[in-house]
């Protein structure tokens, strides 16, 4: 893992994917998804004391007249100025708006937790990467549904986007 970026509260955001009870509660590796939302809250609540943005992505199936119990962001994790993007691929860039919500805020780079580490993080930072994003990956706020799958995206797809950094390494520069 490397030392972070230095973060401007302006120009930066958090994205966490998919912490909705319904997928907090499956069973994760390397880490409880219970324990990824913590870090998660605490993260968020940094970067609005910072000033930062804060964007909370959750998915919704398609083609069903009701979405599953628990489909809708972990009770607390919202608050007043967050963007919610709701995505209805495993990525949250595509037909979501997110892209153009973030430009128009001056966001550059962009902070990511989450659940599932190797498909809705690395999906939406792929995406964030092919956008020119910096990129800043905080391993302990996500987790997988193997720890193999959670490893495999920390040790060799994330260092090749970004930064791999642990929570208590997230800190703002002024400016």
């Amino acid at each position: 893992m490397t030392a972070p970026l230095d973060l401007r509260p302006a120009h930066t955001a958090l994205v966490l994917v998919d912490l909705m009870d319904r997928i907090v509660a499956l069973p994760l590796e390397p880490r409880k998804g219970t324990e990824v939302l913590s870090t998660s809250q605490h993260l968020a609540a940094s970067f609005r004391a910072s000033g930062a943005t804060v964007v909370l992505v959750r998915v919704e199936r398609t083609g069903v007249a009701e979405q599953p119990p628990g489909s809708g962001l972990a009770a607390g994790l919202r608050q007043e100025g967050d963007l919610e993007i709701v995505k209805r691929t495993i990525g949250g860039f595509q037909d979501t708006g997110l892209h153009d919500r973030l430009r128009e805020r001056g966001i550059g780079t962009l902070v990511f937790g989450g659940i599932a580490t190797n498909l809705g993080v690395e999906s939406t930072a792929r995406a964030a990467a092919d956008l020119r994003y910096d990129l800043v990956f905080v391993e302990d706020a996500m987790t997988a549904f193997t720890a193999a799958e959670h490893e495999a995206s920390v040790r060799l797809d994330f260092p090749r986007l970004g930064s791999v950094v642990r929570a208590a390494d997230v800190s703002f520069t002024s400016g």
